[in-house]
């Protein structure tokens, strides 16, 4: 069965390095680096694996004049092995020193990141932001303004508390800090317009640590713009409760139609692959049905009939299978990401699970007879048994791939 995507929040389209994000446009999955930006090996590499877990957009910090000037190997070093992945520059407190004096970095650079709270307080403020846009003007760059609960513009925000104080019925103080947020962001957008960047040319996010507190500011900023929405929680945190929360986060929001780009910002374990985040990121949007990346693997949780843990092997060893395998079918095979597999334990749901799948494989439980009929398109295939039912079932599959999607790509 194939989900039907949300309608979308009509927004304007910004080009992002030859990457479209806005509404008449798939919802975007970027990442970022966590390595030392100055050292250009070990940046170029983590991008590499983050564009080929599917990152279509990676971001990079630039903190530092030993980070910016890193910047064109690192690019070189992309461009070595094939990659052309747009990287979109971080930028806090001195976004407006670094971009000015690495002019190289600002042209490689494919979007600038800028958060107004930490451009520079009073008078240095709107100098140091309006350098950072007259440079994106420059070079023709977008501006994602990033907004975040932690860094806030202290300014807008004790305008506000100000003027709530004032009222008969004053909102909470979190009702306000959410009202500054959105008004950080819009006030930062029309200041950037008024300096002369195109109105396609801005994104905005508003990032919190809370999933109740991002529906709220994300449902007001929409309801007030039609700039594209980079999605995502600030801090999500790490393993199970990253992962539980950045789905519950964005998930509401995503079938509302809002969000243009997202990104899963989890805590990786230490020495682990950031690419988990990616690989989060694509599977949110996959079970809403707004996008597909890879085919899905459906396979039950076990129970008291499937004692034994042949199925679980089988299910993982084919769900590694089909993300090691899918750039290659990617490549060769149009529509590939839309397939179902089913991987099941007995005879339960067994049959009717891989009848419903385009290929699925019902294996034998507790006490059932060791043989495990094979479904393709809804109907029985073949029934497999003995020691190679794994290694069977996998040449099914890539037989199954080629003869449908291989004949789709013939007739391309």
């Amino acid at each position: 069965m194939t989900l039907s995507a949300p309608v979308r929040r009509t927004t304007v389209t910004a080009d992002v390095g030859g990457v479209l994000i806005g509404s008449g446009h798939p919802v975007v999955v970027q990442s970022m680096t966590n390595t030392d930006t100055a050292n250009a090996e070990a940046t170029a590499l983590q991008v590499a694996q983050l564009a080929r877990a599917g990152s279509e957009l990676v971001r990079v910090t630039v903190n530092t004049r030993e980070a910016a000037a890193a910047l064109p190997e690192i690019v070189s070093r992309l461009a070595e092995v094939g990659l052309q992945v747009p990287i979109v520059g971080d930028f806090h407190y001195n976004g407006h020193i670094l971009l000015r004096e690495f002019p190289e970095a600002a042209r490689l650079l494919a979007k600038y990141r800028i958060n107004p709270g930490n451009v520079g307080a009073g008078q240095h403020h709107d100098a140091n932001f309006a350098t950072m846009i007259e440079v994106a003007k420059e070079y023709g760059k977008p501006v994602r303004i990033g907004v975040n609960w932690g860094s806030l513009d202290q300014q807008v925000l004790a305008r506000l508390m100000d003027e709530n104080a004032r009222k008969g019925s004053p909102k909470s103080g979190t009702d306000v800090m959410i009202d500054a947020m959105v008004v950080s962001a819009l006030e930062s957008a029309e200041y950037a317009e008024q300096l002369g960047l195109a109105h396609d040319k801005i994104l905005i996010s508003v990032k919190v640590s809370s999933a109740p507190e991002l529906w709220q500011v994300y449902r007001q900023l929409a309801a007030r713009c039609d700039y594209p929405l980079h999605l995502g929680l600030t801090e999500a945190g790490m393993g199970m409760k990253g992962i539980v929360a950045s789905s519950v986060a964005l998930a509401p929001l995503l079938t509302e139609g809002i969000g243009d780009t997202i990104r899963v910002s989890l805590t990786p374990e230490p020495g682990a692959s950031r690419k988990l985040e990616v690989e989060v990121a694509q599977q949110i949007l996959q079970s809403l049905g707004i996008r597909q990346f890879l085919p899905q693997v459906t396979s039950c949780p076990g129970c008291g009939r499937t004692t034994s843990v042949f199925f679980q092997e089988l299910a993982q060893k084919i769900q590694d299978y089909i993300r090691d395998t899918m750039p290659a079918w990617k490549a060769r095979y149009p529509g590939v990401e839309e397939m179902q597999v089913a991987v099941m334990g007995c005879i339960v749901n067994g049959p009717g699970e891989s009848k419903h799948a385009n290929i699925g494989i019902s294996l034998p439980g507790t006490g059932e007879d060791p043989r495990a009929p094979v479904y393709q398109d809804g109907k029985l295939l073949t029934t497999l048994k003995g020691p190679r039912i794994a290694e069977d079932f996998q040449d099914l599959l890539e037989q199954y791939v080629e003869r449908r999607y291989g004949a789709a790509a013939a007739n391309v």
